[in-house]
This record gives structure tokens, C-alpha cells and sequence, in this order.
């Protein structure tokens, strides 16, 4: 019986120093800027407010009539990307889950007046004027990947 206990503990402490050592291989490989960079990051998104308000751009122009699709299109796309970084995202089929970068775009198109969080959209209201956003968002072949 104790041999059995023994063994399973070095079988533990094995496996948890592979897990070590594998996490510090796998972060060598990444200049140390990078891990500095996405430490920052995550840092700045932890202080992000829950809602931002941001401004639509004045100098952008109205989307012309090419730049927009029909209905029947925009329901063919499955991906949206973000033409200023290339990140690229599943159509989101809810707001609440969209990514954050698509939640300003929709602002800056002037499709919302902000970014609106969980409890702005239980007003049907809100709800529906953000369905409706998203729907004309997925028909912007700017943002089509």
C-alpha cells in the first residue's frame, strides 16, 4: 500500500514538472518585449470601463452603394475582419457575444450611438436597435474576410 502511495506521488510530481517545463519552453520562444507587450495589454483591458463611448469618425464617408450587400449575401459570410488590424472574428449572432473590436466599429460606423453592455440591452428597445445595427454591420463587404 505504500509503495502505492509512493509511486503515485512521484508519478505527480513528474507530471507537474513536464507541465513547468513545457509553460517556460514554450514562453522562451517569444522575445521578452512580446511577454512584456501582452502583459500590458492585459493590464489595459482589466481598466477599461465597462462601457466607452466612442465617436464616429467625421472624416469617414457614407458607405456607397458597392461597399454594401444585400441581405442574401451578408447571410454567406461566416467571418468579419477588422480591416485596420486584419483580426478576424466569427459573425456574431448575438451582440453580447461579439468581439470588442466589432462593437466599436459599429460605432464608428454610426450604426449605435455607444457601446452598450449587458444591462443596457435586457430594454427591448436597446435589444432591437442593436439587431438591427448588427445586421446592417454584416452587410459591409469592408468588413467581410
Amino acid at each position: 500500500m505504500e509503495t502505492l502511495l509512493i509511486g503515485i506521488t512521484i508519478l505527480f510530481v513528474v507530471y507537474v514538472a513536464y507541465i513547468l517545463l513545457t509553460a517556460t519552453l514554450a514562453n522562451k520562444g517569444q522575445p521578452s518585449h512580446v511577454q512584456e507587450v501582452k502583459a500590458k495589454e492585459k493590464t489595459e483591458e482589466d481598466k477599461q470601463p465597462a462601457v466607452a463611448e466612442v465617436k464616429p469618425a467625421a472624416e469617414e464617408p457614407a458607405a456607397s452603394k458597392e461597399d454594401v450587400a444585400t441581405a442574401e449575401e451578408a447571410e454567406k459570410v461566416k467571418e468579419l475582419k477588422n480591416p485596420d488590424t486584419g483580426e478576424t472574428a466569427a459573425v456574431p449572432t448575438n451582440y453580447r457575444f461579439a468581439k470588442r473590436w466589432i462593437k466599436e466599429a459599429l460605432v464608428k460606423e454610426g450604426l449605435l450611438d455607444k457601446i452598450y453592455n449587458n444591462t443596457d440591452l435586457k430594454d427591448e428597445k436597446n435589444s432591437q436597435k442593436v439587431k438591427e445595427a448588427l445586421d446592417k454591420f454584416k452587410q459591409m463587404k469592408k468588413y467581410w474576410a
